[in-house]
């Protein structure tokens, strides 16, 4: 692995011109804009002679680069950038970005917390409500006709009064359950370490939280951390009347356990908004009626994106007017 080498070529104070910011990936569009329009930044060809030809004439100068959560700075191309001092990432996760090579090289690395913690809380309470209440497959039910030729669609399961477990009370996990709290939900959660703040029930692991309640909120960053947390014997603890709700990352959850669980009515049923390999959904699921699957939606409204853009910006200006950061990873 490179060292960052950019003492030997510049001064970290030097000014960083637009040739010297690379936009690797899809980024939202008022990014793309202004990474475009004002900067004059680089972008990084699809994988490629394009791409190898880039990096062979401009890797070295490449100071910062801006990426999305989903397609971050990998390990590979990280290490094709030496003087890389900075990655801005549009996103709460960053998981796609090789942190662990990042802080060995003293890149730093942001992130847009907070602006998205309460549209992904209403996406998690959405995708609970229509999990447990089989909304989803209701509608499907009145669209083809059933209700009216004379067929009563199933009972689904009661959305208030149960008992949830938050797997990761974080900013987004709080946020969730002072929504499940006003559905008179019993909330329980795992944490890497107890909050002795919380007046939640605290379980020592995702498989104690599991056997203990009635719905799995996975709500835990991602990353190598928390990657394969819901492993087979978890998601075999949740049951067959418990359920799974997952709007973390899709690595958190052990998938074809998950895939197979559905299939065999080993768990009641899951709400998904994210997946392993996105934008790639296992087929098995897109028949089955006790899953509900979204395309990672959850920070997705008009308000969000904006909020979102702006901080993501907010921390490239900042770290091209002096080298700090309006919100680091850590």
């Amino acid at each position: 692995m490179p060292t960052n080498t950019s003492a030997m070529t510049h001064s970290k104070n030097s000014p960083i011109t637009g040739d010297a910011i690379l936009r690797v990936g899809p980024v939202n569009p008022e990014v793309a804009q202004a990474l475009q329009a004002d900067l004059g930044a680089q972008v990084l060809p699809e994988p490629g002679p394009e791409r190898e030809a880039l990096l062979e004439e401009h890797g070295t100068q490449i100071r910062v680069a801006v990426c999305s959560g989903r397609i971050g700075v990998d390990s590979e191309l990280m290490q094709r950038l030496p003087n890389l001092e900075a990655i801005i990432n549009f996103g709460v996760g960053y998981d796609a970005t090789d942190v662990a090579q990042a802080q060995a090289r003293g890149i730093v690395v942001s992130n847009t917390p907070d602006v998205l913690t309460e549209c992904v809380a209403d996406t998690a309470l959405g995708l609970y409500l229509s999990t447990l209440r089989s909304l989803g497959a209701a509608e499907r039910f009145l669209r083809a006709g059933a209700w009216a030729a004379g067929e009563n669609f199933p009972l689904a399961t009661r959305a208030s009064g149960t008992k949830v477990g938050i797997l990761g009370l974080g900013r987004i996990g709080q946020a969730i359950a002072n929504r499940l709290e006003a559905f008179g939900c019993e909330i329980h959660y795992h944490n890497r370490s107890e909050k002795p703040d919380s007046r939640y029930a605290y379980h020592p692991s995702a498989l104690a939280l599991a056997e203990a309640t009635d719905v799995l909120m996975i709500a835990a960053a991602g990353g190598s951390q928390s990657a394969g947390l819901v492993d087979r014997e978890v998601i075999e603890a949740v049951g067959p009347r418990g359920f799974i709700i997952n709007i973390a990352r899709g690595s958190v959850i052990d998938e074809p356990a998950l895939v197979q669980a559905l299939a065999n009515k080993d768990i009641a049923g899951a709400g998904l908004d994210v997946f392993t390999k996105e934008p790639s959904v296992p087929a098995e699921l897109l028949n089955l009626d006790n899953v509900v699957l979204l395309p990672h939606v959850g920070s997705g409204t008009h308000e969000t994106r904006a909020d979102m853009a702006a901080l993501a910006l907010g921390n490239l200006r900042s770290y091209l007017e002096d080298r700090t950061l309006l919100t680091p990873i850590s």
